[in-house]
């Protein structure tokens, strides 16, 4: 079966879905879409045809389009189950569902591209006031998921257990993301010590900023 991606180097939500994808040693064409060239090509008429919401990521699998990165995620855990992203005990998977959620639905989307071009062009706001607006955010989310790992003992090497997931490869982009905006991470030394497992792997390496085709400073 043919699977392309069509991904942004550094979308946190096609982050995600590279991450999956190498997981479960998936082969995959990535399809560069440059969301600020000639205003987004995420916005010409033959990407809206593939996502009416004119977002990445989308997969086409075979004949078929997905959008969300947590529907894609899902749709390759049913499609090709091992090795698993998530756990078999069905609260386990709840839980594990739920920090993903966290991550992708509740930190994410208020400091995706949409938002940061909202807040300079319509709100107009300096880059010191949009730092300020994203560091709280994800702060505030990450105080949260670190919470949430120190609740119970369901962390191991990885969000749970031993073995990359899910969670995992919803985490990665996010600290990366917070990386990236000088976020001060110390207190978070769970949040931490995942990121710094899962960039041991080849999944979450060939996954990253950096090695995307599309990467103006590709390595």
């Amino acid at each position: 079966m043919d699977i392309k991606l069509f991904s942004y180097w550094r979308s946190s939500a096609a982050f995600r879905v590279r991450i999956a994808l190498n997981l479960k040693n998936l082969t995959h064409d990535v399809i560069p879409v440059d969301l600020f060239k000639n205003g987004g090509e995420q916005h010409l008429p033959d990407f809206s045809a593939k996502n009416p919401q004119d977002l990445v990521p989308v997969l086409e699998h075979g004949s078929h389009l997905l959008r969300q990165s947590l529907a894609i995620i899902e749709f390759l855990e049913e499609t090709y189950p091992t090795p698993a992203l998530l756990p078999s005990n069905p609260h386990e998977r709840a839980w594990v569902r739920a920090l993903s959620m966290d991550i992708a639905c509740d930190i994410h989307p208020l400091n995706n591209l949409r938002v940061m071009k909202y807040l300079h062009k319509q709100l107009q706001l300096g880059d010191e006031q949009k730092s300020s607006w994203t560091k709280h955010w994800i702060d505030l989310g990450l105080a949260g998921v670190e919470k949430t790992l120190s609740s119970k003992p369901r962390m191991g090497k990885f969000c749970f257990g031993d073995e990359p997931g899910m969670a995992d490869a919803c985490l990665i982009p996010q600290i990366m993301n917070a990386k990236a905006n000088d976020c001060d991470l110390s207190h978070f030394p769970k949040v931490q010590q995942v990121f710094d497992e899962c960039m041991k792997l080849p999944a979450f390496i060939k996954a990253s900023w950096e090695s995307q085709v599309d990467c103006p400073n590709k390595s």
